[in-house]
């Protein structure tokens, strides 16, 4: 796939990063009001739980469907339809009050309770942007991509202090979520076409580099299980218990948490210039662990706080390096398979490992399931490090030839 003129590049790269700001505020609002909106209708929890499952699912199942067209389409065209999608999932649960509707809805449409953690648009925006990127700075575009993404759900969950109680509020809301889509669709729109003579006509998804992927999406699947056992929501219940904290105390801390994860995305693009992508990844994300777990044992909450944001500063350091490490190690018609294919196992890893944590909880064992989270990820961290230390990308082989003379 060739690279796009600088111009073009800067253009394309922009557009993207907007359209990644308007989608994750979407997602965020929904993943905030989705649960509220049901019960206003009359719903339970079973349904509320049915209806996050379907859109899970059927958020996965087009995201796989994506990265089976791998290289076969034109990802321009793939976001605009995407985009369209988003504007009429909106409008649906804007009309929609049945819940066989509702249910058909989700299964379909973009709304996402998890807030975007697997996406239909992810992979094709990964694609488009490695497109753009030279080597040297693709992990600088992906960071600013992250933060751009981290900044804009949490503006979204700003919203929350807003109470919205009555039907047509909601309603509002979901309209917004319409708009938004709209919005992206504006911003793809003005993407570079990609020329059909360019399309790998393959005949699977995955070709040379099937083997890396798949180690990578199992890898990665054992990091996000090990994610999910220690959710945020599992964490301000344990410092409500263990330390009595209050909730307006917890919704700053987690602010002040969402506030360092989302600047350490700049600091991970500059050190993996300098140590390069794996070894970011893997001793940014080891000492975090290390910290989540010296917290279960903490005397006091001052250090258990303190603990906790040094693991926020840290914990997060691998998302644009390893986006940018997925790009940079597969060919180019197999990105948007590839992006694919190691998002959606990470994604149903991590909703298995709430309801475990949640047992444990439920058990007498508040402090448990972050340990195990920790020595999880410290493992997959080790495993990480000696399948993929010698597979570098085309940025760390010219460095490192460079220094040979």
């Amino acid at each position: 796939m060739t690279p796009l003129p600088e111009h073009e590049a800067k253009h394309a790269t922009r557009r993207i990063l907007w359209a990644r700001g308007f989608r994750d505020f979407g997602d965020g609002l929904v993943a905030v009001l989705l649960p509220a909106w049901f019960l206003a209708l009359g719903y339970g929890a079973a349904e509320i739980g049915a209806i996050s499952t379907l859109a899970l699912l059927g958020s996965a199942l087009m995201t796989l469907g994506v990265g089976l067209l791998g290289a076969r389409a034109d990802p321009r065209v793939l976001l605009l339809l995407a985009a369209g999608l988003m504007t009429a999932t909106g409008l649906g649960f804007v009309f929609a009050t049945g819940l066989a509707v509702l249910m058909a809805i989700a299964l379909v449409g973009t709304i996402n309770p998890s807030a975007g953690s697997v996406s239909i648009f992810a992979p094709l925006e990964q694609t488009m942007l490695t497109r753009a990127a030279r080597d040297g700075t693709r992990t600088a575009v992906f960071a600013r991509y992250s933060f751009v993404g981290s900044f804009a759900a949490g503006g979204a969950d700003g919203l929350k202090a807003l109470g919205l109680g009555e039907l047509a509020a909601f309603r509002s809301a979901f309209l917004l979520y319409a708009v938004l889509g709209v919005a992206c669709w504006l911003a793809y729109r003005a993407l570079p076409r990609l020329a059909p003579e360019a399309r790998q006509a393959a005949h699977a998804p995955l070709g040379p580099s099937r083997g890396i992927v798949l180690k990578l999406a199992a890898l990665f699947s054992v990091d996000s299980f090990a994610g999910g056992l220690a959710v945020q929501a599992l964490l301000a219940l344990w410092l409500f218990e263990r330390f009595d904290l209050s909730l307006a105390q917890a919704g700053l801390f987690f602010f002040w948490t969402g506030v360092l994860s989302a600047f350490s995305f700049p600091v991970a693009a500059w050190l993996a210039g300098r140590i390069g992508l794996i070894n970011t990844m893997v001793f940014t994300h080891i000492p975090s662990s290390l910290c989540l777990i010296a917290a279960m044992f903490a005397p006091g909450i001052e250090w258990a706080l303190g603990l906790l944001l040094l693991r926020a500063a840290l914990s997060q350091m691998d998302v644009p390096t390893r986006t940018s490490y997925v790009m940079a190690v597969v060919t180019p018609p197999e990105r948007t398979a590839a992006a694919s294919f190691t998002a959606v196992p990470r994604s149903l890893a991590a909703a298995a490992g709430p309801a475990i944590a949640g047992a444990l909880f439920a058990a007498g064992w508040q402090a448990t399931p972050f340990i195990i989270c920790g020595v999880l990820k410290i493992a997959y961290d080790f495993a990480l490090l000696w399948a993929f230390r010698h597979i570098r990308p085309p940025e760390e082989q010219a460095r490192s030839a460079g220094g040979v003379r």
